[in-house]
């Protein structure tokens, strides 16, 4: 799990640095384009830390699903609270695109503890 977690951040990362980039091509550039650059570091950061601290693992990619699951949640949110007006702009795509990206990530790490705790269990 810390291997995915490490290329689930380098995705996240290169899809707020490509944002940052389209919005500064586009005379529209915004800090708030980086977000999912920010929780990617994150995510990443929690995966190395994780392969560094084996003790700690468990502990570690705990956190590194409440924030993805907090990336999801705070993307998916605002995508739905703006639903009827939304227009396919490099922000919402990008919205779109985190928050699916920390879905996948949520959804691979509930099934790697669920094996893992059945593993335990035998």
């Amino acid at each position: 799990m810390p291997a995915t977690a490490i290329l689930f951040g380098v995705v996240l990362i290169l899809l707020g640095i490509i944002g940052y980039v389209i919005a500064v091509t586009n005379n529209n550039a915004s800090v708030t384009a980086l977000i999912p650059a920010f929780f990617g570091a994150v995510l990443a950061a929690l995966g190395l830390l994780s392969q560094l601290k084996e003790g700690w693992r468990k502990h570690l990619m705990h956190v590194a699903v409440i924030v993805a699951l907090l990336g999801f949640i705070a993307t998916a949110g605002r995508l739905l609270s703006r639903l009827g007006e939304l227009q396919a702009s490099p922000a919402v795509i990008s919205q779109g695109l985190m928050a699916i990206v920390c879905l996948v990530f949520v959804v691979l790490a509930i099934r790697s503890f669920a094996a893992a705790r059945k593993n335990r269990e035998v």
